[in-house]
């Protein structure tokens, strides 16, 4: 039974788990050691990341910060070629700057995840699909921004692990870990990929790639939607099935509904607790 009197609880597992939980449902659950925030970097609310530190820091949870290089108002969004000049001429130092300072002051430890599915091809990053030399060059240059005034900080360079994303790697001057996304949509496994998958099917390619790097490996986001059968082989797989994946060091939950529509017809997925086991 995964539910708690007042809130969620992690599935078993020795493994180091976390969640992005904009909603605190694993508020109460001692056993989540990571507190995951996305933050866009123009238009953030600076005291939110204070909160953000006070509420961590109180849970003794580290923190994973994405930052992502645009808005969240869609409209006011600017392109690829805008966002490639304004880091490359340092327009965007600021930004970063800004944020990293508050890292700085932090008593949780932080690890930055910036920009990340970066070989994404479904149109939903502006910073994905961009020639590699060009993202390497703009994520490096965000680091070096990042540590002059938060030299205590980590970085995840974060891909999804799709085929044909190690060209993206910044160097590992430039990376402490590397990150991975890993969903479970039951439905369109059925429907398009002819069987469902289980959580090591779609973790395995990926981590075997990321392995080339030599560095410590994390899901970064992990979410599964389900029957009851497939919810409870996912829950307790992930923090489990891991016999072998040495360099994996954590998992960390997307406890959230999707923000960008599934391929083929699938809308948003709820990946929140209690809300994704399909009747």
């Amino acid at each position: 039974m995964f539910t708690m009197s007042a809130g969620f609880a992690a599935p078993p597992g020795e493994l180091p788990f976390g969640v992005y939980d904009p909603n605190g449902a694993f508020a109460n659950d001692t056993d989540v050691s990571i507190e995951h925030l996305f933050l866009p970097w123009e238009d953030v609310l600076l005291q939110s990341l204070y909160d953000a530190d006070e509420y961590a820091a109180e849970r003794n949870r580290a923190v994973l910060a994405t930052i992502e290089p645009w808005t969240w108002t869609r409209n006011e969004r600017n392109t690829p070629e805008i966002l490639i000049a304004g880091i490359a001429d340092g327009t965007y130092d600021e930004n970063m700057t800004t944020i990293c300072a508050i890292f700085n002051d932090f008593r949780s430890p932080v690890t930055v995840r910036w920009a990340h599915e970066m070989e994404d091809e479904s149109g939903q990053f502006i910073w994905a699909g961009w020639e590699p030399e060009t993202y390497i060059a703009s994520f490096r240059r965000m680091v070096d921004v990042c540590r002059e005034v938060a030299p205590d900080v980590e970085f995840m360079w974060s891909p999804l692990g799709l085929e044909g994303f190690e060209p993206y790697f910044p160097g590992e001057d430039y990376v402490d870990v590397v990150g991975l996304s890993v969903f479970g949509l039951q439905p369109w496994e059925q429907e398009i990929l002819g069987g469902e998958r289980s959580f090591r099917e779609i973790l395995q390619p990926r981590y075997d790639r990321a392995l080339a790097f030599g560095l410590p490996i994390v899901v970064a986001e992990l979410g599964f939607v389900g029957d009851q059968a497939y919810f409870d082989k996912w829950f307790n797989d992930v923090r489990q099935d891991i016999e072998g994946l040495t360099e994996l060091v954590a998992v960390i939950y997307f406890n959230q509904t999707e923000v960008y529509p599934w391929p083929d017809g699938y809308g948003l997925p709820d990946w929140r607790f209690d809300h994704n086991i399909l009747e």
